[in-house]
């Protein structure tokens, strides 16, 4: 994590983040983008699998996937990337609405 901010809640934010030396980085990144799923439930074991979503989790990684991140945190976030999102790699988009652009 290079910067954080929140419109509420910034310094329970900061403080999470600033647990342990691997809080601030990530323990997982998964682009969803097969279609489980298309409805938010606010249950995050079916919310994980909607389809053009971001799961991230900050923190601790699993050890049984590869992940090497060590921390006391493991912060599942999820956000929704079907509608005006575009990411980027050294200024290239790749993903966009949900859906990556290389195939």
């Amino acid at each position: 994590m290079v910067k954080a901010k929140a419109d509420r809640g910034e310094d329970f934010l900061l403080s999470v983040l600033d647990t342990d030396a691997g809080s601030a980085h990530a323990g997982r990144v998964r682009y969803r983008h097969e279609q489980l799923h298309s409805e938010v439930h606010a249950q995050h074991p079916f919310d994980e699998k909607i389809g053009g979503t971001i799961h991230m989790a900050l923190g601790a990684a699993y050890p049984d996937t590869g992940g090497v991140n060590k921390s006391a945190v493991h912060w599942d976030l999820i956000c929704d990337t079907r509608d005006g999102t575009e990411i980027t790699a050294d200024g290239v988009p790749f993903y966009r609405n949900g859906e990556f652009l290389i195939q």
